[in-house]
């Protein structure tokens, strides 16, 4: 007697995920190549360079989505939400990380270089706290749940409202994160004129 085989809980993502997902990672290599360039030639302006182009880009696009994308998706009914998140989490999942990260690790580099970077320094302990909160946020908060609206997605029946849940935290959070980011551009503005 042959046994019925059961339906399988997942399938494959939409088509266009994968795409997203090569395009966003062919983008998100730059930032990272063109910190190890700048290190390994030892450009002081290719140094300063990257780090203003990724934390200004990383900046802008935590600004558009808290300010913008967030009062557009609470307009949209959830259906409509899980479709743009289709698109949004699968083109911002490389990027975002590796502009964060490029952007934090060009700035440390930039402090040590300019000989600003001192622990006891109150304005670096403030910097290293913003950007701890700022690490904590995107990789303990914005990249799990890019992988879990995914994992979502990837089920027979995806669970819409989760996938909304998950989208309006991070573009919320994506707020938070544009204030501490203005608060760290505070703060590099004091450290480069004292």
């Amino acid at each position: 007697m042959e046994q019925a085989v059961a339906p399988t809980q997942a399938r494959s993502l939409p088509p266009f995920t994968k795409r997203l997902l090569q395009w966003s990672f062919a983008v998100g290599i730059i930032p990272p190549v063109a910190l190890v360039a700048a290190l390994a030639t030892k450009s002081g302006y290719l140094l300063d360079y990257v780090h203003v182009i990724c934390g200004g880009t990383w900046t802008g696009f935590d600004l558009y989505t808290g300010l913008v994308l967030s009062r557009i998706l609470r307009s949209l009914e959830v259906p409509a939400r899980v479709e743009v998140s289709k698109r949004l989490t699968p083109t911002t999942f490389f990027i975002i990380p590796s502009l964060a990260a490029t952007a934090i690790v060009s700035g440390i580099y930039l402090a040590i270089s300019l000989g600003k970077f001192n622990l006891g320094d109150p304005w670096i302990m403030a910097a290293g706290v913003v950007v701890v909160i700022l690490t904590a946020q995107g990789f303990g908060v914005f990249l799990p749940n890019g992988l879990r609206v995914f994992l979502e997605l990837a089920k027979t029946k995806p669970d819409v409202a989760l996938i909304s849940k998950l989208t309006m935290r991070n573009v919320r959070l994506a707020a938070s994160q544009a204030v501490f980011q203005v608060i760290i551009i505070l703060i590099m503005a004091h450290l480069a004129v004292y």
